[in-house]
């Protein structure tokens, strides 16, 4: 790791604060978290089944960091039925410390003949995120989905 703090330092002055996503065309609130648990190892979201009809949804992160990150970024992977079915990775590049970040990403969907039925994916879908710095990961967290 460069120069700086140390690993540890980082994850414990990493937080996430609060998270939502969009339909992206329209701006609506789909979904929201005020309170992130940044503790658990794995959080429940109930999720309008309607954003699975979005050709693309806007998620928006607000993050805080007591330390420097020189390059952050987030690797997501979607688990069905505990086996890997996509991977997404976002940069961000550097945080300044003591700062306090809002990061928007937009994730289009597959085509709506390639969509597994909500009925399907409620329950048995885990949003598996690991923020790194760098190639030192921060924290991991696993979310499951249930539509509703």
């Amino acid at each position: 790791m460069e120069e700086g703090p140390s690993l540890e330092a980082i994850r414990e002055g990493f937080r996430i604060n609060w998270m939502n996503m969009r339909d992206a065309s329209t701006g609506e609130v789909l979904w929201e978290v005020g309170d992130w648990n940044c503790d658990a190892d794995e959080l429940e979201a109930q999720v309008p089944r309607d954003i699975l009809r979005c050709r693309q949804v806007s998620r928006e992160l607000n993050f805080s960091s007591v330390e420097v990150m020189h390059s952050l970024k987030l690797v997501q992977q979607v688990i069905f039925n505990g086996e890997p079915l996509e991977e997404w990775n976002f940069h961000f590049g550097f945080v300044i410390p003591n700062s306090t970040n809002t990061w928007q990403q937009v994730i289009e969907a597959a085509d709506e003949e390639e969509m597994i039925p909500a009925e399907l994916l409620s329950g048995n879908v885990v949003i598996e995120t690991t923020f790194y710095d760098g190639d030192y990961p921060i924290v991991t967290q696993r979310v499951r989905i249930w539509y509703v």
